[in-house]
């Protein structure tokens, strides 16, 4: 099965690692071991270093202003969450020994072309670069499948972003809604969208989440989510800029577990009645005499009803019957007859 195949045949789950190796390769190398373990099917890495992402600045406009990393200035925060890019090929050589798929996002040329050298089989685009055509134009270029996270992104920014990639020839495409807010507040996340994004932009669609807990992964994947990704570390305890909104390995296991149990009540559309369906029509209700009755007598709402079970004809004849007369001698309790609609 192919790479694509996988991400949108049934729910495929990726841990994010991102910041939360807290700077040591020792802990990346347990996340992948611990993802593992609670049911990723892929681990997924950031690839840039501080100055491919901005510049060494430390005006106003490079200094963030609220929210979790409130002060930060830009470059200090990529340089503390940045992964090594000499780490890269021992996290994944680690995931192929566990026989898990291994994935990252490039946030510029340079990053895309590490990781070609490296043999990735697929590409993820971060919301903040969304915009970044000419990034996704080059990343569509090498003719792998791209995940694009869609956080912040306007209806028209999606397409053009869709749009780049299929200049290149690349359809296999998958969106991500995502809520960029870290961590997400539930009243935001809107996951309705799901399902219009289905429709609207006629790709496959999962979710990015941001939120705590596991309810909104299981919404998503009730709402046809088949991508579901979650950053994920080893213990929220070890500080770092992405541990406030990470999943520890229980819970990131859970959420497998009830994620999986969402998509087979989702199911498919089918009106078709199970098999144990079928062995309780005898309990839906149907027509039958209330009092007895004989041939030729007539039936009335004082003889004949609708009630439990299901072995006379459908309740639909009730009135169609009253006042016509009865074919044959019917005693209380008994079902009434088909042949009554067919004489």
């Amino acid at each position: 099965m192919s790479i694509y195949q996988r991400l949108t045949s049934s729910t495929y789950f990726i841990a994010e690692m991102s910041a939360n190796h807290a700077g040591s390769i020792d802990n990346a190398l347990e996340i992948v071991r611990a993802a593992k373990k609670a049911g990723a099917n892929c681990l997924k890495l950031q690839t840039y270093t501080a100055d491919t992402l901005t510049i060494d600045c430390d005006n106003e406009y490079f200094i963030i202003k609220g929210g979790l990393w409130d002060g930060y200035k830009l470059y200090d925060l990529y340089k503390e969450a940045s992964t090594p890019w000499e780490w890269h090929q021992a996290i994944k050589d680690e995931c192929e020994r566990l026989e898990m798929d291994f994935l990252s996002t490039p946030f510029d040329n340079t990053a895309v072309d590490f990781l070609e050298d490296l043999g990735i089989e697929f590409y993820k685009i971060a919301s903040f670069e969304l915009v970044d055509t000419p990034l996704i134009k080059y990343v569509a270029s090498k003719g792998k499948p791209v995940i694009i996270s869609c956080g912040m992104g306007s209806i028209e920014e999606i397409q053009d972003a869709i749009d780049v990639c299929f200049k290149q020839g690349n359809s296999k495409i998958v969106l991500l809604k995502c809520t960029s807010e870290y961590p997400a507040d539930p009243v935001d996340m809107n996951l309705a969208t799901i399902a219009d994004m289905q429709n609207r932009f006629k790709v496959p669609i999962g979710l990015s989440d941001h939120s705590m807990g596991t309810v909104a992964a299981v919404v998503a994947v009730s709402q046809g989510a088949c991508v579901i990704e979650k950053h994920f570390c080893l213990d929220r305890a070890m500080k770092n800029p992405d541990s406030e909104f990470s999943m520890e390995p229980d819970e990131f296991r859970n959420m497998v577990t009830e994620c999986k149990k969402a998509a087979e009540i989702r199911g498919q559309i089918n009106y078709d009645l199970t098999d144990k369906e079928k062995a309780s029509t005898v309990f839906k209700r149907s027509i039958f005499a209330i009092k007895d009755i004989k041939k030729g007598e007539p039936f009335t709402l004082e003889n004949i009803r609708s009630i439990r079970p299901g072995y006379g004809i459908a309740p639909k004849n009730l009135e169609s019957l009253i006042n016509t007369s009865a074919t044959q001698n019917y005693t209380i309790g008994q079902p009434i007859s088909d042949k009554e609609i067919l004489s």
